[in-house]
């Protein structure tokens, strides 16, 4: 494998690994914050757009390439900045270039592909799920926790009483207050 297969590899990795956290977050919000099934073809649909979405940026990554290049042929002199290029620096940026074209191929191929995009969604669904069981087992395990069973619950109640009078009940009386349960100050 070249180096231009390798970067184009490692770039579908770190693609992939957005297009999923992208997905995941879909995922999340439409299920938990707006109560909606989960409906696989449904998620797949936002999957494609995700995928072309960063295919599209890869394109672009790969025409600044172009236009970098471009620019940097001819020019001798010494570089005012780090993206001030040179002639010396047009191999390289010829190889991005086709190393952003090879991920936004590759990206628009995936998009195209039905299994592909089912793969993201359950990728996606699985990580979701992670957090949403990650998160309950901690609450579970916070909030569930008997003075008894914590090793450090004397230490810890001093301020978690703090906690309580400064936040937790100043919260309360601002809410009864809003609600007009409270006279106002």
């Amino acid at each position: 494998m070249g180096r231009t297969d390798e970067a184009v590899a490692e770039g579908l990795q770190i693609a992939w690994a957005a297009a999923r956290l992208a997905v995941k977050n879909v995922i999340l919000v439409e299920t938990l914050a707006q109560g909606a099934d989960f409906i696989p073809d449904a998620v797949a649909a936002t999957a494609r757009e995700v995928l072309v979405g960063l295919a599209d940026e890869q394109d672009a990554a790969g025409e600044r390439a172009r236009h970098q290049r471009k620019k940097a042929w001819g020019r001798f002199s010494d570089p005012d900045g780090t993206h001030d290029y040179r002639d010396r620096d047009t191999r390289n940026l010829r190889r991005r270039q086709k190393q952003y074209e090879g991920v936004a191929r590759a990206l628009r191929g995936y998009a195209a592909d039905p299994g592909t995009v089912m793969r993201l969604v359950e990728d996606a669904r699985e990580s979701a799920w992670a957090d949403v069981a990650g998160n309950l087992s901690w609450r579970l395990e916070a909030e569930g926790m008997r003075p008894d069973a914590d090793p450090e619950y004397s230490a810890m109640r001093d301020a978690r009483m703090s906690a309580v009078a400064l936040i937790d009940l100043q919260r309360l009386e601002a809410r009864q207050r809003k609600l007009g349960h409270l006279p106002a100050e």
